[in-house]
């Protein structure tokens, strides 16, 4: 099977753009085949099209939480509620968040999914730092404009698989709060590169193999890729790529997902949320 595993960004251009890991899997050993990249939203566009049968997991949240589309009026319907905001600008759309947060009570601004409790992760809702509400904007309407199969929010027959990731996941596993890149040339430090060597090591551990049922396989050009990617976008898309071999695997059981899982929100496919 092709799993991709892909790192999103607000700001596609040269310099940071939407970063892309191909894989085989053959069920048991994720091979990375290349890396690519997406430096604007047309070409992430057109790569989404690419003939299936596939699997990709996405680092961007693909639904709001229940709290917000009910106190919004929207549709409980995530296709219906997708077309709402798939009409608007971004700039719009931010707006529409800024404004339902100046009306709220401190502490009920930026609502949470239900996984994002359990992952740990940032609401959809939330705007700066980071900006994952632009992420979701950016990415879901893109999603839901295409036809690809979209977990668990709008499943199809299509060969083409989309499933949402989230790598910090791994990172907090094998790394904890230890810092492992940047985007910020002094702070690209040496412990910074051993932290990603480790986890490298963390990944290809039989303790590894036999948690996720799965092993990593790198050239040694890869692992040395990898581990001189200070930015740290190549590896997160490694990662991601790792949690959708996982899902992969999980296909007989809903890839993972609860299988009471509110379907307007999404889910973080992961073997960390087991």
């Amino acid at each position: 099977m092709k799993v991709f595993g892909v790192v999103f960004t607000i700001r596609t251009r040269k310099a940071k753009p939407i970063t892309c890991a191909e894989c085989r899997f053959d069920g048991q050993t994720l091979t990375l085949t290349s890396i690519q990249t997406f430096a604007s939203f047309e070409a992430f566009e057109n790569w989404l099209a690419t003939p299936g049968p596939w699997i990709a997991g996405l680092d961007f949240p693909f639904g709001q939480s229940r709290k917000l589309i009910q106190n919004l009026g929207w549709p409980k319907d995530w296709s219906a509620y997708m077309a709402l905001i798939a009409a608007m600008e971004r700039d719009e759309f931010v707006q529409l968040l800024e404004d339902y947060k100046d009306k709220r009570e401190a502490g009920d601004k930026e609502h949470l999914r239900d996984t994002d409790r359990v992952a740990r992760s940032a609401s959809p809702q939330k705007i700066y730092n980071p900006p994952v509400g632009k992420m979701f904007y950016e990415g879901a309407t893109r999603l839901y404009r295409s036809s690809l199969s979209i977990e668990p929010v709008r499943p199809t027959h299509d060969l083409r698989i989309a499933i949402e990731v989230y790598p910090a996941l791994l990172i907090r596993r094998y790394l904890g709060r230890t810092p492992y890149k940047s985007d910020i040339r002094a702070k690209q430090t040496a412990e910074k590169q051993t932290a990603r060597i480790e986890l490298l090591r963390a990944l290809q551990a039989k303790a590894f193999y036999h948690e996720y049922q799965l092993q990593l396989g790198l050239s040694p050009e890869f692992r040395d890729r990898l581990i001189e990617d200070v930015a740290g976008d190549e590896l997160d898309a490694v990662l991601c790529a790792i949690e959708t071999a996982w899902g992969w695997n999980q296909r007989n059981e809903n890839l993972g997902i609860p299988k009471d899982v509110d379907r307007n929100e999404g889910w973080i496919v992961s073997q960390e949320l087991q």
